[in-house]
């Protein structure tokens, strides 16, 4: 193995149950509800937002599956480069919004 992400344990995912299975189970039901079928937002749109969170959390198992996906349920690539690019916006903004805490911090430390 050249990293330790290995695209090969994605088929395992169907397994963290074996020492746990009521969890995995009540995780898989409320994952499937969630993301498996068209609601107030589509497949399509559920999919493109998994990418984009995909990106943002770093999970290359959660890219392959989501790329895959985003494929299968009728998105482009532009729009699956779009859907990352907002990811990268808002992650980049939340950290900026937070630098609000450190001025109010020096301000209180500063006086």
């Amino acid at each position: 193995m050249s990293s330790y992400f290995n695209s090969e344990d994605l088929a395992k995912f169907g397994q963290i149950g074996a020492q746990a299975q009521p969890l995995a189970d009540a995780f898989f039901a409320y994952y499937g509800k969630v993301t498996g079928s068209d609601g107030a937002l589509s497949k399509r749109e559920k999919s493109l937002i998994a990418l984009a969170i995909a990106h943002s959390e770093k999970c290359g198992y959660c890219i392959d599956a989501y790329t895959t996906a985003c494929l299968e349920a009728g998105s482009n690539p532009e729009q699956m480069r779009e859907a990352v690019h907002v990811a990268a916006a808002m992650k980049a903004g939340i950290t900026l919004v937070h630098s609000v805490q450190m001025s109010n911090r020096l301000d209180e430390l500063m006086m």
